[in-house]
């Protein structure tokens, strides 16, 4: 499971989305929202969007790996897709806050987190400002948020500042590799040196 975290603005999204687009071995966890589709997104490719209702009924059902509330809305991560994926051997990539990563670091997991920073204060304002998917007020509450996501960046493996969109996903892609030549993810590799022993 790797995970990507970062205030609003810093990138991890867009950061997300170009390592789906060029590593064919990982897969995107999908969420769980309650917010309003944005323009553009699609329906279980970037969200699934449902009612408070339901989603408090998922929450109840324990059919979360990790959920939080966000700005107003509720963010959650669905246990069984990513069961799914992992159980295929494949990696998992989690576009998720402080919050859920804390709730995902179990015990035993196999979890990589990765967290984005923006290259200054206002770089991150400037692009926040630059989306225009947000009313001035929402601007301005991500903003007022974005000190205290930023204070978990210790909680984190590794850390990337999105100063370069192109370098910053190289330095992505080195960690997922690195991290997938760990001898104890390597299953084949006792067969392996069997072998060459004798």
């Amino acid at each position: 499971m790797l995970v990507l975290s970062s205030p609003s603005g810093a990138g991890k999204t867009t950061l997300s989305r170009r390592l789906l687009e060029t590593d064919t071995g990982i897969s995107l966890s999908v969420s769980v929202t309650t917010r309003p589709a944005r323009k553009g997104e699609v329906e279980g490719k970037d969200y699934f969007f449902t009612s408070s209702s339901m989603f408090e009924e998922m929450a109840k059902s324990h059919a979360f790996l990790e959920h939080a509330t966000v700005f107003g809305n509720r963010y959650g991560t669905p246990k069984e897709p990513v069961q799914m994926e992992l159980a295929k051997g494949r990696d998992v990539l989690f576009d998720i806050d402080w919050q859920g990563t804390q709730q995902l670091r179990q015990p035993g997991d196999d979890l990589v987190s990765i967290f984005v920073l923006p290259p200054s204060h206002d770089e991150l304002e400037r692009r926040l400002r630059a989306r225009a998917q947000d009313e001035e007020a929402v601007v301005a509450a991500r903003m007022a948020r974005a000190g205290n996501e930023m204070s978990h960046w210790a909680e984190y493996d590794y850390v990337v500042i999105n100063d370069d969109l192109d370098t910053a996903l190289g330095k992505i892609k080195t960690i997922l590799a690195a991290e997938r030549m760990r001898r104890g993810r390597q299953s084949g590799i006792p067969g392996f040196v069997g072998k060459l022993i004798g």
